[in-house]
């Protein structure tokens, strides 16, 4: 067999009898979000935690993020004062499932678990798709963070659609954010680790 044929039948076993790599941001690979093992801010998935409060908008709620052990656990600690002066009134952190912002497909998962470990305080999992086009937009699953670590279960079907008309997609999930919002309180909230579930 001449080498250009040999060449020519290797490409096409490859083309047809390989599988494609996964993404490292898809769910499929795994069902890991952030179990803390990186480098802060980086999550497992390989994009970075922020930090975003209202001053963004013009509010005065202030807020600090930090990488600490809390119980025994290592943690992504969210602390500060949250203001409805100035029309505020949230601090938060987040993060996008994808360096480049673009989606992913989570729709193989019933939804998202949280290790949690707070003040006793009401928070919320706000979620964003690459529907949404204005900054306030979300879909939101509120829950209480208690002074113990629980791991807290946010099945995708119980996201309400905050200011919003489009329905969840959850073909289309581009960020993710942990949020203390609504009213004057302090938030202190430690998450121990992000995940998928079934």
């Amino acid at each position: 067999m001449s080498t250009p044929r040999r060449s020519v039948l290797s490409a096409l076993a490859t083309l047809f009898f390989s599988r494609p790599a996964r993404s490292e941001a898809q769910p499929g690979a795994s069902s890991i979000i952030d179990d803390l093992s990186r480098e802060p801010p980086i999550a497992s998935i390989g994009t970075d935690w922020h930090l975003f409060t209202d001053t963004v908008m013009g509010g005065v709620s202030k807020a600090i993020m930090t990488r600490e052990l809390v119980r025994g656990r290592r943690a992504i600690r969210l602390r500060g004062d949250v203001s409805l002066e100035n029309n505020g009134g949230f601090v938060q952190i987040s993060l996008d499932f994808r360096p480049d912002g673009g989606p992913i497909d989570a729709s193989e998962w019933t939804g998202i678990e949280v290790d949690v470990l707070g003040n006793s305080e009401e928070y919320a999992v706000n979620l964003r798709t690459t529907d949404l086009t204005r900054p306030w937009q979300s879909y939101r699953q509120t829950f209480r963070a208690t002074p113990n670590w629980a791991t807290v279960k946010l099945p995708f079907g119980n996201f309400f659609a905050n200011r919003t008309d489009i329905p969840l997609d959850t073909h289309r999930l581009r960020r993710l954010g942990i949020i203390g919002i609504g009213r004057d309180f302090y938030a202190d909230i430690s998450i121990g680790g992000v995940r998928y579930f079934r």
